[in-house]
């Protein structure tokens, strides 16, 4: 995992060339007349770059770190930025996806895996139920995370009902 997430950090390199030529070819000033041509790859480039902290340190990475990583400002006034929009769907992109590797986890035989997704899961679960969130598209990303929560829960409940989470809380350092 770090050698490929060493790989993936390679290629922000190219991405953050490709950022920087893309802040030339409009004025600074009409980030958001434009802004729909860039949203999806930079909500995607904001899941690649959390799910490569993720793997490193299983931590939600900030907006300033992504912004960093992929070059760019993480400041409005600044020109152009990641906008916090942009930022909570690229980390509903990763929820999605932790919760696949909950269950690939399992299948390759690692059963504390699941239990620190699950934690994590939770605790950006519990964070997004305070934000307000209009009826939009991230509003309805969010309604997705409920259920990415709901899967890993079924993993870990399976877990615990064949007596493998024993194992994986004893892997983690926690006693039953």
């Amino acid at each position: 995992v770090p050698k490929k997430c060493q790989k993936a950090r390679e290629h922000f390199g190219t991405v953050r060339t490709q950022l920087e030529s893309l802040k030339t070819k409009f004025p600074a000033d009409q980030y958001y007349r434009f802004h729909e041509h860039w949203r999806f790859v930079l909500q995607r480039l904001v899941f690649l770059a959390a799910f490569v902290v993720y793997l490193e340190s299983e931590t939600l990475v900030t907006r300033e770190a992504v912004a960093e990583i992929l070059g760019i400002e993480a400041d409005r006034e600044r020109g152009f930025h990641l906008d916090i929009e942009d930022y909570l769907s690229g980390v509903l992109t990763l929820a999605s996806e932790l919760a696949r590797l909950a269950v690939n986890s399992v299948t390759a035989g690692d059963y504390s895996r699941p239990l620190r997704i699950s934690t994590f899961i939770n605790e950006l679960d519990s964070g997004f139920r305070l934000l307000n969130l209009k009826n939009d598209s991230l509003r309805k990303r969010y309604d997705g995370l409920k259920y990415d929560v709901k899967k890993i829960e079924e993993v870990v409940y399976d877990l615990s009902i064949r007596g493998l989470n024993k194992e994986a809380t004893v892997a983690v350092g926690g006693e039953k």
